[in-house]
């Protein structure tokens, strides 16, 4: 697993991580909250983020990862990153509008790898 963050206007990588043992919703899930901090600590509360996964929405939207991934000493390292996410989404009141990316009408997210 691997995500990155595209700003859409300039096409520019505006930040990467992994790849490491994970799933895919995983990646999406992290990839917002990342985006989220980002917008928080530029002061960007209108930018909007888009997501291709309906389930990283949702668990953004709860403030709760649910991967039904299998908590391992390999996987354990990426449970502690989504355990600072689910923190920081339940300490801040973000704003951003999180927007599902429709892949039929747009073509796939940029910000995916083109692994598809």
């Amino acid at each position: 697993m691997e995500y990155q963050a595209i700003d859409l206007a300039t096409g520019f990588r505006v930040f990467h991580f992994g790849p490491m043992k994970g799933t895919n919703n995983i990646g999406e899930f992290l990839a917002i909250v990342h985006a989220l901090a980002l917008c928080w600590q530029q002061g960007l509360p209108q930018k909007t983020i888009y997501s291709d996964s309906y389930n990283a929405i949702l668990w953004v939207k709860k403030r709760q990862c649910k991967t039904k991934l299998e908590r391992t000493p390999e996987t354990e390292p990426l449970y502690q990153i989504i355990a600072r996410a689910e923190n920081w989404l339940r300490t801040h009141d973000y704003r951003n509008p999180i927007v599902k990316w429709e892949t039929s009408k747009w073509g796939e997210v940029p910000a995916d790898f083109g692994r598809k």
